[in-house]
């Protein structure tokens, strides 16, 4: 695939998968107060919901990668949503 092309593919991904994951990002936001108030009130995290915040972090850090041309790894939901960074992620 060319540059040219491959530079236009970004902009449908980009789209697609800006508008998920700023649907998702208030989800986050919401569970961030939630997360907050149960912190205060029980003094433990909960581990479930600050794995649910963890995802969208990845997962914003992927699409930002794919869309300033770091990486041509496309951002979800075009590829498998991962749980963590890895060493390979940082190194690509």
């Amino acid at each position: 695939m060319t540059e040219r092309i491959e530079a236009l593919m970004r902009i449908v991904v980009g789209v697609v998968s800006g508008i998920i994951l700023s649907i998702w990002k208030i989800l986050v936001q919401v569970v961030a107060v939630i997360h907050f108030v149960y912190v205060l009130i029980s003094g433990k995290k909960h581990k479930g919901l600050a794995n649910f915040s963890n995802y969208w972090n990845v997962q914003v850090y992927k699409y930002l990668r794919y869309m300033t041309f770091t990486t041509n790894n496309k951002p979800f939901p075009f590829s498998n949503i991962e749980k963590e960074l890895t060493v390979k992620d940082l190194k690509k």
